[in-house]
């Protein structure tokens, strides 16, 4: 008799709600954490998880069973499923590596900024669902679409992607200018 597949903590709505407006499970299928702390970006930021980003991730995973078992890593104490913050490695790294050097297991879940989510999309998906996708994750958390666009690669898919960025940059403008992001305060001026 096989035992059953055991659920994830993170994949059901009722889970992604407690996550509160910082937080949401951007992709189930990729396993993706999307975590952001401001609503407006210069392409020369870094795009790296604050301290405050960290925090209110490791906050809110808490009451879901999650314990932080070191600086990166929240083991889920019944599933033994982890999440990960991949680790920021050096400046000028390109948010599409960013999780090269952080290897999960199967049930296993990255927490990442907004901007190294749309690159997993970029990396994982179709054109056509990257877009789709990243204009979701607009609507919720603003991307540094100007950091992705100088890290787009010479890849046919990366170079059909920067085709969306101007499309892009209107819906995120829409957004950011409309609520619930409008009245939304910096994340690291809340800690």
């Amino acid at each position: 008799m096989t035992e059953p597949a055991k659920q994830s903590p993170l994949t059901t709505n009722q889970q992604c709600l407690k996550f509160g407006p910082y937080m949401c499970l951007a992709d189930e299928k990729l396993k993706l954490i999307s975590v952001f702390d401001d609503l407006k970006y210069d392409r020369s930021d870094l795009d790296m998880m604050s301290p405050a980003m960290r925090q209110y991730a490791i906050n809110h995973l808490k009451p879901l069973s999650f314990k932080q078992v070191s600086g990166n890593v929240l083991l889920h104490e019944n599933s033994n499923i982890r999440c990960l913050i991949p680790k920021f490695h050096a400046l000028g790294a390109s948010p599409f590596d960013i999780i090269r050097y952080t290897p999960r297991e199967k049930g296993d879940f990255y927490i990442l900024t907004p901007t190294q989510t749309a690159c997993q999309y970029v990396d994982h998906y179709s054109l056509e669902e990257a877009v789709e996708k990243a204009k979701a994750l607009i609507t919720r958390q603003p991307i540094n679409l100007y950091k992705m666009l100088d890290y787009l690669e010479h890849k046919p898919k990366h170079q059909e992607f920067s085709k969306a960025i101007g499309h892009l940059r209107l819906i995120q403008r829409e957004a950011v200018a409309s609520e619930p992001l409008k009245t939304r305060r910096a994340l690291g001026s809340m800690v």
